[in-house]
């Protein structure tokens, strides 16, 4: 998944593709809350962009109650497209949630919105470099 823009951009190209693909799936998630059996589905996000990121460097705890990483909360880990353990089950077998999908949505599209903004400062650095002027 590397690309020649990768050292200019960094890990918020990567990040911008995969917030997509997590608000399509949340979206997806929302839209069917109204259907029975459907299961809401997640990207396990933290494991696709350590994969994707070559440099990647897992994290180390040195205490029992240190936090852990997400590779080690239950999620599998290798990027698919996981089923959400409902908090509270429905009767006709849906697991949606809509009140947790919302707010998942919207802390995804925020996150979005950051990734975009650090993608888009580098674009405006780059022209200024280009044209010789100083930020």
């Amino acid at each position: 998944m590397s690309t020649g823009l990768d050292p200019i951009f960094g890990i918020h190209a990567k990040a911008l593709t995969l917030w997509t693909q997590r608000n399509e799936v949340l979206a997806s998630n929302i839209a069917n809350a109204d259907t029975p059996n459907y299961k809401a589905r997640d990207l396990d996000f933290t494991s696709i962009l350590d994969r994707a990121n070559e440099n990647s460097i897992e994290m180390k705890t040195t205490h029992t109650g240190h936090m852990s990483s997400m590779k080690g909360s239950g999620m599998d880990g290798n990027g698919e497209l996981l089923y959400r353990v409902p908090m509270q089950a429905s009767l006709d077998g849906n697991t949606v949630e809509t009140d947790v999908e919302q707010a998942k949505f919207g802390e995804n599209a925020l996150r979005y919105q950051v990734s975009l903004r650090f993608v888009s400062g580098s674009v405006s650095t780059m022209k200024a470099a280009i044209a010789g002027r100083h930020q």
